[in-house]
């Protein structure tokens, strides 16, 4: 039976989708099989940011409308053979569509998959809370910007009330140069903040936000391992700014 993990986020520009998608593609590439299911309605750009959107034929909307089965709508990933993704409603965006609904066409399709990872709409509106509905745990991605924290620690205190099996962040666009300078959150100061633990750190690189989506970066491989095995292995974000070339990459960052 699949693990339902919702991916979820006080604000956008965060990230979310990106990490959900790159955490997918990486349990995908361990040998489990994943879900990747956009409950996003209204953005529904999961199939853009995994470079699939020209081989989805059907969508979520049709499997809960009956024009077709929810195995019909998955689209297998092209370079992760474990990898499927369920696209939201670009056939009718304007389609109500209930968290019950949502979760049958989830539930109908746990037993064959190790984990269903649903990228939740920023915010705590009701799309927020269909997403929620379907899942038996979280992850919040939060930036170390205190406006970020701020709202996730609002998002968190909703997700409580839903009592989920597990409840971790992902601290993401994590400047290694400002770590070290101390001007920005520490993962330690950040687990006090939100009173949960750091399930991984992301470094704000441009490969991981303006690459190809199959160069995934190695902190979404260690973030990958932690989910499946209950470690707590954080990506060292400082490395590349240690030493002495290290110190010029800090200067000449800091110039730019």
């Amino acid at each position: 039976m699949a693990r339902n993990i919702v991916i979820t986020s006080g604000k956008g520009g965060v990230g979310k989708t990106t990490v959900a998608a790159c955490l997918s593609a990486q349990l995908a590439r361990k040998g489990q099989r994943v879900i990747l299911c956009d409950a996003d309605f209204g953005l529904n750009n999961i199939d853009v940011v995994t470079g699939i959107e020209h081989l989805v034929t059907y969508d979520v909307i049709d499997v809960i409308e009956g024009r077709c089965r929810a195995k019909q709508a998955l689209v297998k990933h092209p370079d992760f053979s474990n990898l499927y993704i369920l696209t939201s409603s670009h056939s009718a965006p304007e389609r109500y569509v209930s968290p019950q609904s949502l979760k049958v066409v989830l539930d109908g399709l746990a037993p064959q998959f190790d984990f269903v990872i649903i990228d939740c709409p920023a915010g705590i509106d009701d799309g927020f809370h269909r997403a929620v509905a379907c899942a038996d745990e979280a992850i919040v991605v939060a930036t170390p910007h205190v406006s970020s924290l701020r709202d996730a620690d609002k998002v968190i205190t909703l997700l409580k009330s839903y009592r989920l099996r597990s409840l971790s962040v992902v601290v993401n666009k994590l400047r290694g140069d400002l770590l070290l300078s101390g001007e920005s959150l520490s993962p330690s100061e950040i687990e006090k903040l939100l009173k949960l633990p750091v399930l991984g750190l992301v470094p704000e690189e441009y490969a991981i936000y303006g690459g190809e989506f199959t160069d995934l970066h190695p902190a979404f491989r260690m973030l990958a391992g932690n989910l499946m095995t209950g470690k707590n292995k954080l990506f060292d974000v400082t490395k590349k700014y240690s030493g002495v070339l290290g110190n010029l990459r800090r200067l000449l960052k800091r110039r730019l």
